[in-house]
């Protein structure tokens, strides 16, 4: 699937996200600043911008859109773990992978492939210690500047 060929382009308080939902969500990139919103062209990117801004506005915002990913079963039982972290919580990675009998590299691994941030909350996760770890396979400041937004919108309410 085309990356640039997004069914919404939506602005939100740390640049815009680029949505791709057909008949399920199965993408949500983080664009560069100056990306230029996009009207929905499927009902659903309608939705999934909807419920994007609803999260934007309220950080207890409960997502309920259909998604479709093509990650492992491992990665798919991850991404379930990290739905049931309740916003305004983090776990470590190390946390979460004692939860999942695994090892805390591949819960990493597993976050840094989730298609859906934070409608699969992967910015809950942390380093031990509270360290930010990375966020969208990345330690660059912009990527953790992001994490760091969306975990402060979630403990502000």
């Amino acid at each position: 699937m085309a990356r640039d060929n997004y069914d919404a382009v939506i602005t939100s308080p740390f640049g815009a996200l680029g949505i791709h939902a057909r008949d399920a969500l199965t993408c949500i990139d983080f664009l560069p600043r100056g990306a230029r919103p996009r009207p929905a062209r499927t009902p659903l990117a309608r939705e999934v911008g909807a419920q994007l801004r609803a999260y934007f506005s309220n950080p207890r915002h409960a997502f309920d859109l259909p998604i479709e990913s093509d990650g492992s079963v491992y990665q798919e039982r991850v991404w379930r773990a990290l739905r049931a972290i309740p916003a305004g919580r983090v776990l470590s990675y190390g946390q979460l992978a004692a939860k999942l009998a695994s090892g805390a590299r591949a819960i990493g691994s597993a976050c840094r492939a989730n298609p859906v941030p934070i409608v699969v909350p992967c910015h809950r996760v942390i380093r031990a210690g509270g360290g930010l770890g990375g966020f969208m396979g990345s330690q660059a400041a912009t990527q953790l500047a992001i994490k760091q937004w969306l975990l402060a919108h979630e403990r502000s309410r």
